[in-house]
C-alpha cells in the first residue's frame, strides 16, 4: 500500500507530539479531502448545468417523493437536513424560476405544499441523471465489492456519529 499526503500529516504529528493519539487523522483526513473533492466537483458539474445545488436538492427531494411530487416545507427541510427559513429561500427561488409552486392556505399566509412543476421535474430528470452519471465515474476506479464495503463502513459511522 502507497503513503499519501495524509500518512505524511500523521507521521508528523507522531513526531511533533508523541503519546497523542493520531490514528483518528487517518479516517477524518481522508474524509474531508474526499468530501473536498466531491464537493467541487459536485459544484462544478451544476455550474455546467445551470443550476444551484440548494435548488437542485429541492427539487431532488420533491421528486423522489414520488407522484403528485409534493411535500410540507417542514417535511422538506427534513429531508433536506436545513432551516425551515432556508427552505422558504430555496422555495421563493425555485418559483421565481417555474420550477416549483406552492399552494398556500385560504389566508394566503402559510404556504401548505410546494410542488413540482412539469419544468421542474423536466429540469430534475435531465440534471440528476448527468450528476449521477459523472459521480459514479469518479468512483469507477473502484471494485464494485470495495465500493459496497465503503458505503457499509461509512453507513456504520454515520449512524453512529449520528447518535452521539
Amino acid at each position: 500500500m502507497s503513503s499519501d499526503a495524509v500518512d505524511e500529516i500523521v507521521d508528523q504529528w507522531a513526531r511533533e507530539r508523541p503519546g497523542m493519539p493520531v490514528d483518528s487523522i487517518g479516517v477524518v483526513a481522508r474524509i474531508l479531502r474526499i468530501a473536498k473533492l466531491l464537493t467541487d466537483e459536485r459544484r462544478r458539474v451544476l455550474a455546467e448545468l445551470g443550476i444551484d445545488n440548494a435548488i437542485l436538492d429541492l427539487l431532488a427531494t420533491l421528486r423522489r417523493a414520488g407522484a403528485p411530487y409534493r411535500l410540507s416545507p417542514a417535511e422538506i427541510a427534513e429531508n433536506c437536513l436545513v432551516s425551515g427559513g432556508a427552505i422558504t429561500q430555496r422555495v421563493a427561488r425555485a418559483e421565481e424560476s417555474g420550477l416549483v409552486r406552492s399552494q398556500r392556505s385560504a389566508s394566503g399566509k402559510r404556504t401548505v405544499t410546494v410542488e413540482l412543476t412539469p419544468r421542474g421535474h423536466q429540469a430534475i430528470e435531465r440534471n440528476i441523471e448527468v450528476l449521477i452519471g459523472r459521480e459514479r465515474q469518479l468512483l469507477a476506479g473502484m471494485p464494485a465489492g470495495d465500493q459496497r464495503q465503503l458505503e457499509g463502513l461509512l453507513r456504520d459511522l454515520l449512524a453512529q456519529m449520528s447518535r452521539d
